[in-house]
């Protein structure tokens, strides 16, 4: 299996997109200023037990897809990006699927995506679903919020996830 990574630009800073030959495997909004640093590929070279090689280019359609995404655009990654979810399985897994399921502009809380997973009690598993997703953005758990209506984190940071919310709510 072949790894490759490229850069795509967010609000937020560059995003590191690593794809293998079935699809983008991983969506990284680092905590680091600069997405190129070293520790970012090794975490993911270790975890995909390979080491990426750079692909300039290889965001260019997710690039894309975000500007538009950013530009207001309800936009459903995983209807345009084929996505390789070998970083992920069992309920993590279903979790992630089933928000991918969440309209742009609407948000459920853990327990409703944990209901619609088939785990009606398995809230906190949603909740270390959504904080671990290697698809930040791309599979939408901005969009899963506290049963008592507040945002939560969001990888520690929750301004983030407000802007994105906000973004989503504008239209």
């Amino acid at each position: 299996m072949n790894f490759r990574y490229d850069f795509a630009p967010t609000p937020f800073g560059d995003a590191l997109a690593v794809f293998s030959d079935e699809g983008l495997v991983g969506f990284d909004l680092s905590e680091a200023d600069d997405p190129s640093v070293p520790w970012l590929l090794e975490n993911m070279s270790t975890r995909l037990r390979a080491a990426p090689q750079p692909d300039p280019g290889a965001a260019d359609e997710l690039a894309h897809l975000l500007d538009r995404y950013f530009d207001g655009e309800p936009i459903r990654f995983d209807e345009h990006v084929r996505l390789d979810w070998r970083l992920v399985d069992g309920f993590t897994r279903e979790s992630l699927q089933t928000v991918c399921t969440i309209e742009w502009g609407q948000t459920l809380s853990y327990g409703e995506v944990a209901v619609l997973a088939g785990r009606p009690r398995a809230a906190r598993a949603v909740g270390t679903a959504c904080r671990l997703t290697p698809f930040s953005i791309v599979v939408p758990v901005h969009r899963v919020v506290r049963s008592d209506g507040s945002i939560g984190e969001y990888g520690a940071h929750p301004e983030r996830k407000r802007f994105l919310l906000d973004l989503e709510s504008a239209r």
